[in-house]
């Protein structure tokens, strides 16, 4: 945040009552340190974890582990873009990441200049590359997260800047890089008395399926905030009521830790349900945000699983600043 313009742009934006501002300026690597990745995003693939996140003005970032505690930088140097702004839509602002494999290709799906891109690659390290160099959505949008049915069928979740910011969906071509403009449909916005400290936020989305039900975890206030936290919704139809939890929120401000959210929900090896997170430097400081990990389950509520998130977590850190992987 040390470009007058982008500081200006905050101001504005926040006079105006819509949220922007998300990328973060992360110090060099360092053995030892933590993991400083905002928006992050945890994928396992073939017995190694890969972790992306908001992290650089140029592109996105990637780390690999074997046990989710000790994360390396691949490559034998001190950081590894996945993704370079030369090779895709956007100058700058590349925020959030997810990575899926999907018929034998990766993809990445990333915001950038304050909209909605996928890339592709033959690797979960990259190079990410669009063969057009443009957004999926003509209008301002960010924070998108796939979700494929039961059936086949491909969804994509983002938040929208329509009407503070809020989160909508819309069917995927076969291509997963088409968004189907007539599907359309809103999910949440800004409801519950929790979600106004500051700013009207609902951010960050993502979507599970769970016994027929359809669960997303979502953020709300403005990232900047130390009451950003992480609640709950669900749906037993993808375009249909999205009915938020009465006991939102799930995670905020526990112990220690402030401006907790923007997470993403995965799979371990060994089967386990897991959510990563970011949260604020510390009580005085936003930035650089650090990754969180975490466990979910579900507790039988008057017969309806619902979705829990544990308090414990593992503080992931910088085992090496290279590797040969």
């Amino acid at each position: 945040m040390k470009n007058m313009r982008f500081i200006g742009y905050i101001i504005l934006s926040m006079l105006a009552g819509v949220y922007t501002a998300k990328a973060q300026t992360v110090p060099k690597t360092q053995e030892g340190e933590q993991v400083l990745f905002a928006d992050p995003f945890i994928f396992y693939y073939d017995g190694l974890y890969y972790a992306y996140g908001t992290s650089s003005f140029d592109g996105i970032e990637a780390l690999v582990s074997t046990d989710l505690e000790h994360w390396e930088v691949p490559g034998g140097a001190k950081r590894h873009l996945a993704l370079h702004k030369e090779d895709v839509y956007g100058e700058t602002w590349f925020w959030a990441p997810e990575v899926y494999q999907v018929n034998g290709k990766f993809y990445m799906y990333y915001s950038g200049d304050e909209r909605i891109c996928v890339a592709m690659s033959d690797s979960p390290l990259g190079p990410f590359k669009q063969v057009e160099k443009k957004p999926m959505f003509n209008e301002k949008a960010i924070d998108h997260t796939l979700f494929i049915d039961d059936d086949g069928k491909a969804y994509l979740f983002f938040v929208r800047f329509n009407d503070g910011l809020n989160v909508w969906v819309a069917e995927l071509e076969k291509d997963l890089v088409t968004l189907k403009e007539k599907t359309l449909h809103p999910c949440i916005k800004t409801t519950q008395p929790w979600e106004k400290t500051c700013g009207g936020v609902n951010e960050g989305p993502f979507v599970i399926k769970h016994e027929g039900r359809y669960y997303m975890t979502y953020s709300a206030n403005s990232f900047e905030c130390q009451d950003y936290g992480i609640g709950c919704a669900t749906a037993t139809d993808i375009m249909g009521i999205w009915i938020k939890y009465g006991e939102n929120p799930l995670l905020q401000n526990e112990k220690g830790l402030v401006g907790i959210g923007h997470n993403a929900l995965f799979t371990d090896k060994d089967g386990k349900l897991r959510i990563v997170y970011h949260a604020h430097k510390d009580k005085k400081n936003i930035h650089p945000r650090a990754m969180y990990i975490g466990d979910v389950y579900f507790k039988k509520v008057r017969g309806v699983d619902r979705l829990r998130i544990s308090k414990e977590r593992i503080v992931p850190r910088i085992s090496r600043t290279g590797s040969n992987q």
